[in-house]
């Protein structure tokens, strides 16, 4: 079975390196939490594309003019190989010192004494409700901060559905996926050979949002909640779009789907929508050069309405490895509160978890920005409450996803066979490591 090697390599060699961390004696409990007058340099690690990258050193000049005796030292890659660098850095006790963080990982991080508690640090959290807090926190610490909420969307390029004479459906507010795949179809048939409507689905994101159209969640505390049959129908939907033609071929998306953003089909033109948090909306109309419209996720013909919430776009967390916790968490409190800083980042991140960041940045947001702000305040009144962090012992859910969804598509097994496979693996995992 041919598996995209870096998407899973990336996955696989991060939640390996994490069992090998001790549950004790990782942090540096000598180290002072008051701010030093003396020469300090902190590390600070983050994924993304250009955009976040050249964005998040400006506010890091910006740090550093504030505080002279402050250096940061930037450690930057793409998704694939953010995490297999952190945990190998992380076991051999050499992470950084600040540190984004996904929900995906956080409980793993937490779990094993490798983030610090920030409620024992100068944080200013007043900006943030109580409720996205919550999202942060693993065992009643706060292990990392909300940055940014998003809301999920279907990224469409419209000026290749100009250039082939297709447009959107009128009602893309409350389409099916029965709708969509039609809709997919015709952009395939319209448009030059090699260029197709839209993505597969694909991995526990969507998979959770899917779970919710139908009154299910993914899990419940430390139990995989979403039936074998709803797995099913979530890896035959991709299937199906694949088939009719809506989707490229299996040995399309396999080929493609772990190469970096710039260079995936939605960027150069080779597919005409795909499922995405609404604020990657900057991301790739910088990648493209195209204009792009956000709109809603289909639903099953009778689904929940409220299946889509405000997903953490990432957090900020410090190691708990770290010898300058004090300035660390000077630097995480600039990140979330100093105005410049707000204005800087804008949206990239997803819209500021605080609202008055929020109202903060919206006078300067860039064209695509101001278009995140507004499909996630259009969607606000139909989005559902957010779920718990993914359990301990899910961090290679996405792996273990794809190897199954790999099977389907290229229909080496059944979508059924898969499902019951996927939902016994992921237990496995999370039994494991409770």
């Amino acid at each position: 079975m041919h598996v995209p090697k870096r998407l899973i390599a990336g996955i696989a060699a991060g939640a390996a390196a994490l069992l090998a961390l001790s549950g004790c004696g990782i942090g540096n409990r000598a180290a002072s939490t008051e701010l030093s007058d003396g020469p300090v340099t902190l590390r600070m690690a983050w994924w993304g594309g250009d955009s976040r990258h050249e964005r998040t050193q400006q506010v890091i000049d910006l740090f550093e003019a504030k505080y002279p005796n402050i250096t940061v030292v930037p450690e930057f890659s793409d998704w694939n190989g953010y995490w297999e660098k952190l945990a190998t850095a992380t076991a051999g006790k050499n992470a950084a010192d600040v540190i984004q963080m996904d929900e995906l990982y956080l409980s793993s991080y937490a779990a094993r004494g490798a983030l610090s508690d920030l409620d024992a640090l100068r944080i200013d959290t007043g900006g943030l409700d109580d409720s996205v807090l919550q999202m942060g926190r693993y065992d009643e610490a706060l292990y990392a901060i909300p940055i940014s909420t998003s809301s999920t969307a279907l990224l469409v390029n419209t000026d290749l559905l100009d250039s082939i004479g297709v447009s959107l459906p009128d009602d893309t507010q409350s389409w099916t996926w029965d709708e969509f795949d039609g809709w997919a179809q015709t952009v395939t048939d319209a448009a030059p050979d090699g260029v197709y409507g839209t993505s597969i689905l694909s991995g526990s994101w969507q998979l959770q949002l899917f779970a919710r159209q139908v009154g299910e969640r993914l899990y419940d505390g430390d139990e995989v909640a979403v039936s074998p049959e709803t797995v099913a129908d979530f890896f035959q939907t991709s299937l199906d779009l694949t088939r009719s033609g809506a989707s490229a071929p299996a040995s399309v998306w396999s080929e493609t789907s772990s190469l970096p953003l710039d260079q995936l089909p939605f960027s150069v033109g080779k597919t005409a929508s795909f499922f995405a948090p609404a604020t990657l909306i900057s991301a790739y109309t910088q990648a493209s050069g195209a204009n792009i419209e956000l709109v809603p996720m289909p639903n099953h013909d009778d689904g929940d309405p409220g299946f889509d919430y405000f997903k953490p776009g990432m957090y900020w967390s410090i190691s708990s490895q770290s010898r300058h916790p004090a300035e660390a968490a000077a630097l995480v409190d600039f990140l979330l509160n100093d105005p410049e800083a707000t204005k800087i980042i804008g949206s990239e991140r997803g819209l500021p978890a605080s609202t008055r960041n929020l109202d903060l940045i919206k006078p300067g947001l860039t064209p695509e920005e101001t278009k995140a702000v507004a499909y996630s305040e259009s969607r606000m009144p139909v989005l559902g409450a957010a779920p718990a962090p993914p359990p301990l012992g899910t961090s290679d859910v996405d792996a273990i996803f794809m190897r199954y969804l790999q099977e389907v598509m290229f229909e080496r097994t059944t979508p059924e066979t898969a499902a019951s496979g996927f939902v016994a693996d992921v237990q496995a995992s999370i039994d494991a490591a409770n």
